[in-house]
């Protein structure tokens, strides 16, 4: 009898209009983070499947003719199938970009490659990893229009993506 005597005054819906009110309040920031961060592991995987088609690219030894022709004068070993590896991929937060209105974020891809590639080369190396791990960015999230012919930077909705050179262990 007494609870059916509170919900005579109304006691009852005002308790689930606060537990409601409260758990609207609690859900709000927990849904825009893990927005943010769904997008940036979505911008992490692309980034992994770049840099691994640009592995395999070079392992294969295929390249545009603009960029095979500079390598064979320059660059005679990238011509030939070599092996090299992705070790990892991790970012850098470099915190809200005023010119972009996004926040900033720069990848270092960690690699292996053979003992017999110079620093040259691999500088080659790197630029073709970071061109793939970019462009994915920017196919992944339908931004190829918003950024240059090598995707530097890259873009997502809340972040813009730059590449370091490729880390060489």
């Amino acid at each position: 009898m007494l609870f059916l005597q509170n919900d005579i005054y109304g006691q009852l819906p005002m308790e689930f209009v606060i537990v409601v009110g409260f758990s609207i309040i609690i859900l709000f920031p927990i849904t825009i983070g893990l927005t943010d961060s769904n997008e940036l592991n979505q911008a992490m995987s692309a980034a992994r499947a770049g840099a691994v088609q640009g592995v395999l690219s070079n392992g294969l030894a295929i390249y545009p003719d603009d960029a095979f022709k500079d390598y064979q004068k320059e660059h005679s070993r990238l011509v030939n199938p070599s092996k090299v590896k992705i070790i990892k991929i991790d970012y850098l937060n470099l915190g809200f970009n005023p010119s972009y209105q996004k926040t900033k974020i720069q990848l270092r891809i960690y690699a292996s490659a053979p003992s017999g590639t110079d620093k040259s080369d691999r500088n080659c190396l790197g630029d073709r990893i970071n061109f793939h791990a970019r462009k994915k960015i920017c196919e992944s999230f339908q931004t190829e229009n918003l950024t240059n012919t090598v995707f530097n930077p890259a873009f997502s909705n809340y972040y813009v993506f730059t590449t370091a050179d490729v880390r060489w262990v």
